[in-house]
């Protein structure tokens, strides 16, 4: 792609060619003065080409709203990860971060989404599901970039999905394979009849996973049944319900059972009742293990995406969604202690602080 220079570079580039020339024609009138000071090696010329290029922007400044859907390590992490790769590439005086919490209110995300294009931002950051549809609603010219997203056909409502949205969206997807996630419940608990899938009715990612997870039990003849809360005032006796009929409790990659989890490892626990989680920060609160993946490599490479759009130009409507490079066996020590679990040596203990 060919790029307009600024009268400001023109200059600063006829100043280092006429330095060029006086260097030449100096080394032309001193012999040999030359010869005691080689020439610098092509590698180094290029270490410092690409060291001068590096958080480069052309003087260009960059405004980037971060539409969070909620405070949890899950998505405090991508956040974080995502402001880790743009501030590196762009260089910490090329960027600013306008991050907001819509604190899991859907008005809240559609007011904060709304407002990031009144400002004319250069890119907005949706982080969880129903960020994402607030922002797409709210704009179709600003890029947006999604991150702790499950399934974006789904998020989206594209019946024809081929990898890319079509549109000003893209982002990475925090989807860990469900069929290994299905097979680590068989591990576990080998005897088990009856798998309960809690998540809220009103995510529809958490739906999509359900019913994926749902197809492998029936492949693999295991009963199941979901468990779903509207909101958080539902979760208490809908735990109550499933502990009572279920045998294992499954709980999808879901925003509002995250942020409820003690809630819920109150009533599990107790009726010991294991529960296998979709993401790490849902395990720790209340889950035995989960197969997990990094949510600040995922926010990570949201912010390369960025860097790519805005930098570089790519065109948004062809990026691919992009998913978690790897994917790790994980357990919650405590949790499988109180409950007599011994997970295989595969599986890695989460860190507690």
């Amino acid at each position: 792609m060919i790029r307009r220079m600024n009268m400001k570079k023109m200059n600063k580039i006829l100043s280092v060619m006429m330095a060029a020339a006086m260097t030449v024609s100096m080394t032309a009138c001193g012999g040999d003065t030359a010869s005691d000071n080689p020439p610098a090696s092509a590698d180094n010329s290029a270490a410092a080409t690409e060291s001068a290029a590096a958080g480069s922007t052309d003087g260009q400044k960059y405004m980037i709203g971060i539409l969070q859907q909620l405070e949890h390590p899950a998505l405090d992490a991508a956040s974080q990860g995502f402001e880790d790769a743009l501030t590196e590439l762009l260089g910490a005086d090329n960027v600013t971060f306008d991050l907001q919490n819509a604190q899991g209110e859907q008005a809240n995300c559609a007011t904060i989404a709304n407002n990031f294009v009144a400002g004319n931002y250069d890119l907005i950051l949706a982080n969880a599901t129903t960020a994402l549809q607030c922002s797409a609603a709210a704009t179709s010219t600003i890029p947006i970039l999604g991150t702790s997203v499950t399934d974006y056909a789904t998020a989206l409502e594209i019946d024809d999905w081929t990898g890319s949205t079509g549109r000003n969206i893209s982002g990475t997807s925090d989807l860990a394979p469900l069929d290994e996630q299905e097979a680590m419940i068989k591990e576990l608990f080998p005897d088990v009849k009856t798998v309960g899938i809690l998540y809220c009715s009103a995510e529809p990612n958490s739906k999509y996973q359900a019913t994926q997870i749902e197809a492998a039990l029936d492949a693999d003849g295991i009963a199941y049944k979901e468990y779903t809360a509207s909101d958080s005032n539902d979760i208490t006796s809908v735990v109550q319900t499933a502990v009572s009929e279920v045998d294992v409790i499954y709980i999808p990659t879901d925003n509002t059972m995250a942020n409820n989890t003690e809630t819920i490892n109150n009533i599990a626990l107790p009726a010991a009742i294991p529960i296998i989680a979709g993401e790490e920060g849902i395990c720790s609160g209340c889950g035995v293990a989960t197969l997990s993946i990094s949510y600040y490599d995922i926010g990570y490479t949201a912010g390369q995406m960025a860097y790519d759009i805005l930098v570089n130009g790519a065109d948004i409507t062809t990026m691919e969604i992009k998913t978690a490079p790897q994917v790790t066996k994980e357990y919650n020590a405590d949790i499988c202690s109180q409950l007599g679990i011994t997970p295989p040596d595969d599986y890695i203990a989460i860190e507690t602080e």
